[in-house]
């Protein structure tokens, strides 16, 4: 049988998956468009005819390959946050709490927020804590 995963996520881990969520979506968009594979350059004259290093570490192709493979396990790790973000964000039922939340993962700041409901920073500040807790049960 097949153990199921179970994550211990602390209200700080959460609070910064929060505050990355918005960078992280826009990240992936742009790694995964950098995901398209072009054609290289050819090389003309003399350069041409030189013998070329396989797999070495000046062998740019190589060095190309592992800077995707990278970026393929960094969207994977990313992706993992964002849908246990979405997953969490279910427990959340108020209006206002998930109104200020849907904002927070758009990437608006704790100040526009208050601006734009006509409450303090504060008041925010303590809606958020809510959430987290709300997330974290």
């Amino acid at each position: 049988m097949l153990k199921e995963k179970k994550s211990t996520i602390t209200p700080d881990i959460l609070d910064e998956m929060i505050t990355d969520y918005h960078w992280m979506v826009n990240a992936i968009k742009e790694m995964r468009a950098e995901m398209v594979v072009g054609a290289k350059t050819s090389q003309y004259g003399i350069e041409a005819t030189l013998p070329k290093a396989i797999g070495g570490v000046g062998d740019p192709i190589m060095q190309e390959a592992i800077r995707r493979s990278r970026n393929i396990k960094r969207i994977a790790e990313y992706e993992e946050k964002l849908l246990e973000v979405q997953r969490l964000a279910e427990r959340v039922t108020d209006d206002r709490e998930v109104q200020v939340l849907n904002w927070m993962l758009d990437g608006k700041s704790k100040n526009w927020i208050s601006k734009k409901m006509g409450i303090s920073h504060t008041h925010i500040k303590n809606i958020k804590e809510n959430i987290i807790k709300q997330m974290v049960k």
